[in-house]
């Protein structure tokens, strides 16, 4: 028989895993949003000084530890390096670690964290390339079709398989139909991504697949509505729409039920 301190045990081993992992596959992540808009090789060169070259030392390519040891500066030649490195992989890291302490450590945290990952990835590759790359859209539609086959087959249950390919057809045709109406306010890399939201969302329940779906064109107004005004324009402010399609999914999850379950008591249902 397992007692509650156990389970408390395991759930501290579990979120400090998760951490752990984070920081190990954030470094990777930093990788990723480096040479994939690049087309360069994820393999190959090993890791290097973005200005002058350098191959890193092991001992300098901690997560983290090894920027702070640098001090913010390549060993080599000096040149300051980019904040954005630890910042991915301790943020990669926390949210891995908060992914699995909300979460618990069951069938749907490998698909979960798969969203946490890509989400952070697509989400400053988009900020700052303004696309949203078709090795990682693939990659993480693939993830996600791994983790709903994997969840179906560890819980033996298949309705979630089938609302994910409902949710994958309706957020993919949601998003599809918004490109042909105008194609000037959305990425067609919006609407390949949108498919593997919807198949997620789905997946984790009706509640939040809807609130998800709506959530993103939410979140993309107020942040077009805040560029506007920081730009004082009234239109014709383009913005990246990947970074809220996550955010509407995370959304979605986290309040999803809540929020059906007072739509439906407001109208009495």
């Amino acid at each position: 028989m397992t007692s509650v301190g156990d389970g408390v045990a395991m759930t501290a081993l579990g979120v400090v895993g998760a951490f752990v992992l984070g920081l190990l596959l954030g470094s990777f992540a930093n990788v990723l949003i480096h040479r994939i808009p690049q087309g360069l090789s994820i393999v190959s060169p090993p890791s290097a000084c973005p200005s002058c070259g350098s191959r890193i030392k092991a001992r300098h390519n901690v997560p983290v530890l090894g920027w702070l040891v640098l001090r913010g500066r390549c060993a080599d030649c000096s040149e300051p390096i980019s904040w954005r490195y630890p910042l991915v992989e301790l943020g990669t890291g926390l949210a891995f670690a908060a992914t699995a302490w909300w979460n618990g450590l069951d069938w749907t945290l490998p698909l979960l964290l798969a969203l946490v990952y890509f989400g952070i990835v697509l989400t400053v590759i988009d900020l700052e390339q303004r696309r949203l790359p078709d090795p990682l859209t693939l990659a993480f539609g693939i993830s996600v079709g791994v983790g709903i086959l994997t969840v179906s087959i560890g819980t033996g249950d298949w309705s979630g398989a089938l609302r994910a390919l409902i949710g994958a057809a309706a957020l993919g045709g949601l998003y599809l139909i918004a490109f042909i109406v105008y194609p000037r306010g959305m990425g067609f890399g919006d609407v390949k991504l949108a498919p593997s939201l919807g198949a997620l969302l789905g997946l984790i329940g009706w509640p939040a697949l809807v609130v998800g779906g709506f959530a993103a064109f939410l979140w993309g107004a107020i942040a077009g509505v805040v560029a506007m005004a920081r730009a004082r324009r009234g239109r014709g402010v383009a913005i990246p729409f990947g970074p809220w399609m996550f955010a509407g999914a995370v959304t979605g999850i986290l309040i999803g039920p809540a929020v059906s379950g007072w739509y439906l008591e407001m109208v009495g249902l």
